[in-house]
């Protein structure tokens, strides 16, 4: 076979998005696409801000001498002193621009990370739910993923995690808040799971994936993670809150007082450029230095956030309301959550099973949609449910 039997495994774990994408481009063939509803993809729906336009315009018309030319791997300096400016007033603690490198989105910026610390055989923890595509990029450095269970509630299960923590151990990855379940890492539990790495007796990274930090409700905010950990990096992007994915526009930030800080940085900067990533689009690197602060519309996303709310306790679903984010991650009325999603695909609904953020039982539902679509399903959500009744399901 030519074709890596690696690949070929880890495409049939990630297939679960892929099916659905497929099932919903046949059920929009079949019906209309204005007769399906799709919570498949995590996709913003959202414009930019007005901001983003007048950002953009006022780039391109600049002209400055050499503004097309190769920077420093780790990113225009002006744009990494604004960014650590942004970070250091979400963070509580202050660190300046030799301390971010800009990258090629969040993705980009994992695998820097784990390209820069993980050696063959080195474990890093993942939190289940979680976002599908971690445990391929710590493959892609030589790194073997640890799959450990939250709580109940999707809060950390701080013991849990201790007990997955060998000598092998070289990072856990958090994302707050998180994909799929919108849960918020309180102070608290980030506290104790920075007490927990600190007395491990070795250096253990702490990455926090924060792409969905600007998109949460109720008054709620993000802790910071770098007043929890020292030894800590940040991930980010703009996808999320500038309505920006396509432009693979991210950035990393390293704790001030991270252990071997120095060399850290180092590792990273030269695993930006031989990753073949070289640097962060020069274009959008220059346009988000100018809008620091700036987001989409949230209150857009909280108002999705209460009808679906609305819609799937009328129709008797089991769920905890996300504290961030714009997914909902309810219970499956039956055990079999590929099953139940393929009930709600008979009623033109999408969703993707949980199985394939490592929680299966359960099922994600996107709200990155207009507010009409997710009122047209509650009829369906209703059904679907009831069908799950007549198989037998237990409630």
């Amino acid at each position: 076979m030519t074709i890596s039997r690696k690949m070929l495994a880890f495409a049939e774990r990630s297939s679960w998005i892929r099916k659905m994408f497929e099932e919903g481009a046949k059920l929009k063939s079949q019906y209309g696409a204005a007769q399906v509803c799709d919570f498949s993809l995590g996709n913003p729906d959202l414009p930019p801000p007005a901001e983003y336009h007048q950002a953009l315009r006022q780039v391109i018309a600049e002209e400055s001498p050499g503004c097309h030319g190769y920077m420093a791997n780790s990113g225009y300096p002006e744009v990494r002193e604004a960014v650590a400016g942004r970070i250091s007033l979400e963070q509580g603690v202050r660190i300046g621009e030799n301390e971010v490198l800009m990258t090629v989105g969040a993705a980009g910026a994992l695998n820097v990370v784990m390209k820069a610390i993980l050696d063959p055989g080195d474990e890093v923890i993942i939190l289940a739910p979680y976002f599908v595509e971690y445990g391929f990029y710590v493959d892609n450095h030589g790194g073997t993923a640890k799959i450990v269970a939250t709580a109940e509630d999707f809060s950390l299960d701080l013991p849990a995690i201790a007990a997955a923590i060998s000598q092998k151990t070289k990072a856990i990855i958090i994302n707050s808040p998180n994909n799929p379940t919108g849960r918020i890492y309180a102070t608290t539990e980030l506290e104790g799971l920075g007490r927990l790495l600190a007395g491990a007796g070795q250096t253990i990274y702490l990455i926090s994936d924060e792409p969905y930090r600007k998109i949460v409700y109720d008054g709620l905010s993000v802790p910071s993670v770098f007043a929890a950990c020292p030894n800590s990096i940040i991930v980010s992007s703009y996808s999320k809150d500038l309505s920006l994915p396509g432009e693979r526009i991210g950035y990393l930030a390293v704790h001030p007082e991270c252990a071997d800080k120095a060399a850290l940085i180092g590792a990273l900067t030269l695993a930006n450029r031989i990753l073949g990533f070289v640097n962060a689009p020069a274009l959008m690197q220059r346009v988000v230095a100018r809008l620091q602060g700036v987001t989409v519309e949230t209150a857009i996303y909280a108002r999705r956030r209460a009808l679906f709310c609305r819609v799937l306790s009328e129709a008797g679903y089991e769920f905890i309301p996300p504290q961030g984010g714009f997914y909902l991650f309810p219970k499956s009325p039956i055990a079999d959550d590929a099953r139940f999603a393929a009930l709600l695909a008979e009623e033109r609904i999408l969703a993707v099973p949980g199985r394939g953020f490592g929680a299966p039982g359960y099922f994600r539902l996107a709200f990155c949609v207009e507010d009409e679509v997710i009122a047209r399903a509650a009829a369906g959500f209703k059904k679907a449910r009831e069908h799950a009744t007549v198989l037998g399901a237990e409630f």
